[in-house]
């Protein structure tokens, strides 16, 4: 079965790519945690590492949070919450131990609506473990920090590298754009006040341009 049209990258726009993925990854060191929280995308390997984490004892209970997907519709009919909470339950989580949160169409709504799921299920929360696709920790931690400070932080995604990604998702141009996108709201989000100020290399700057020239522009924010 092939690839979809556009998956053919350049040798600079892979290395590019590249920096933008090990920009993003906290590399955080894994600690039980009050709740892990599986962050809604178009990758259900969040919904597989959320499990993976909980089965493995690092946090009692998952929610899972996201309403209708933007880049994969027809993949979420029901919304990203729902289709990650059933994988959740298919790898071996208990029902019981899975909260869903319906309503979040990005990471700000993300966070807040599950911290305020968590707040009325009587859940006292000191440390989240953020669950996210790899490309995305500092953005997920940037925004957790501004919208729920007084809580402690774990990133933690699937381990895998580039090119395996890639290939697990099939398109790549909706991956690179959306890494794109991400970066970029790491720059411009603290300015909108949604994010906490985050130190970004002038290399990740530079790829970033060259991406965004070259045609990875579908998820920009104006």
């Amino acid at each position: 079965m092939g690839h979809p049209p556009g998956n053919t990258l350049t040798a600079e726009q892979r290395n590019d790519a590249l920096l933008l993925w090990h920009y993003q990854q906290m590399r955080h060191t894994l600690r039980p945690c009050t709740v892990a929280i599986g962050l809604g995308t178009h990758d259900l390997g969040v919904a597989a590492e959320a499990a993976n984490l909980y089965l493995r004892g690092f946090a009692p209970r998952i929610v899972f949070t996201g309403g209708p997907n933007t880049s994969r519709p027809d993949a979420f009919p029901r919304g990203e919450a729902t289709h990650f909470a059933e994988h959740a339950v298919a790898l071996g989580v208990p029902e019981s131990a899975i909260l869903r949160e319906l309503n979040a169409r990005n990471t700000g709504e993300n966070i807040t609506f599950s911290r305020d799921l968590l707040t009325d299920a009587g859940v006292q929360v000191r440390s989240v473990l953020l669950v996210s696709t790899p490309y995305m920790e500092r953005r997920a931690y940037a925004t957790c920090r501004k919208v729920w400070p007084a809580v402690g932080i774990v990133c933690a995604s699937a381990r895998t590298d580039l090119h395996k990604y890639l290939e697990a998702v099939g398109d790549h141009r909706l991956v690179i754009n959306s890494m794109v996108g991400d970066v970029q709201r790491v720059i411009q989000y603290p300015k909108r006040g949604f994010a906490e100020p985050q130190p970004v290399p002038e290399e990740v700057r530079d790829a970033l341009q060259r991406l965004i020239t070259a045609g990875f522009d579908q998820r920009l924010v104006a």
